[in-house]
C-alpha cells in the first residue's frame, strides 16, 4: 500500500504541473515561439537525464551489470511507443500531417492524444521509482520525489503547449483547459498499473526499468527534440535541453 500511497503522490505531483500549466489559457491568448522553443528543449533534457540516472542505471546495478536485460527492456521500450505511433491516430502540436491509422477525428483530438501518448512512459517511470522507493534499496523515496518533481517541471509548459493551440483552432478556453488538463492524467494510471505489475513480477524489474527508459527516450528523440528545433538548427533549444539535463542530473544525484 505504501508504494501505491507514494506513487498518486507523486504522479499527482505531475498531473498538478500539466493541470497548471494548462489553466495559462486563460491568461495567455497565443503561444510565444522562443518559449515554446525553451520549454520543448528543457523537457528533453529533463526527460533524457532520468532515463539514463533514475531508470537505466538502477536497471543495470539490478541487474548485476547483466547488460542483456536491460537491452531487452530498453528495446522493447522503444517498440512500444513505434507501435502506439502506429496504431492510434494523432497529430503534434505543430505539424499538419496526421500519424497513424487514418481517422475521422478532428486535429484538436489527435493533438489531444499525442501529448496523452508521451506522458504514458512518465507515469511508468514514476510508479517504478516509487515502488523501489518503497523497497528500501539503493533508490530512496527522495529520489523518486526528486523524478516527480523533475517531471512535473516540464510538464507544466507541457500542459500550456496543448491548451493554447486547443484554443487557438477554435475550442473555448474552459474546453482547451480540461482538455490540457486531462491529457496529464494518464500518468497516475500508468504509474498505478506499473506499481501492480512489478508487486507481482518483481524479479523483471530491469526489464520494466529499461522498458520505461526506452520508451521515454522515443519520445524525446521522435517528438521533442524535432519540435524544439522548429525546422532549424537552433541553439535556443539546445541551451535549454543542456539546463534541463543538468537540472535533472543534479536532482537525481544530490537528492538521490
Amino acid at each position: 500500500m505504501e508504494a501505491y500511497l507514494w506513487t498518486l503522490i507523486g504522479t499527482g505531483v505531475a498531473f498538478l504541473a500539466t493541470t497548471l500549466g494548462s489553466a495559462l489559457v486563460y491568461f495567455v491568448k497565443k503561444e510565444n515561439k522562443k518559449m515554446n522553443i525553451l520549454s520543448l528543449g528543457f523537457a528533453s533534457g529533463i526527460m533524457i537525464a532520468a532515463a539514463v540516472w533514475s531508470l537505466l542505471i538502477p536497471s543495470i546495478e539490478m541487474a548485476n551489470d547483466n547488460i542483456l536485460p536491460v537491452l531487452i527492456g530498453f528495446s522493447l521500450g522503444g517498440l512500444f511507443l513505434y507501435g502506439l505511433d502506429h496504431l492510434i491516430p494523432h497529430l503534434h502540436a505543430h505539424e499538419d500531417a496526421p500519424e497513424g491509422p487514418k481517422s475521422e477525428m478532428n486535429r484538436s483530438t489527435m493533438m489531444f492524444l499525442a501529448v496523452t501518448l508521451h506522458n504514458i512512459p512518465e507515469g511508468m517511470a514514476l510508479g517504478l521509482a516509487f515502488a523501489l522507493g518503497t523497497q528500501g534499496g539503493s533508490f530512496s523515496l527522495v529520489g523518486a520525489m526528486a523524478l516527480a518533481i523533475g517531471m512535473a517541471l516540464q510538464n507544466f509548459p507541457e500542459g500550456m503547449a496543448i491548451s493554447i493551440p486547443l484554443y487557438q483552432q477554435g475550442k473555448t478556453k474552459n474546453q482547451a483547459f480540461v482538455m490540457g488538463t486531462l491529457s496529464g492524467i494518464v500518468e497516475p494510471i500508468a504509474g498505478i498499473i506499473t506499481v501492480v505489475l512489478v508487486g507481482s513480477i518483481g524479479p523483471l524489474m530491469p526489464y520494466f526499468l529499461s522498458f520505461a527508459a526506452g520508451a521515454m527516450i522515443y519520445v524525446v528523440v521522435e517528438e521533442l527534440i524535432p519540435e524544439s528545433q522548429n525546422g532549424h538548427h537552433g541553439h535556443l533549444g539546445v541551451i535549454s535541453f543542456m539546463i534541463g539535463f543538468m537540472l535533472m542530473m543534479v536532482l537525481d544525484i544530490t537528492l538521490g
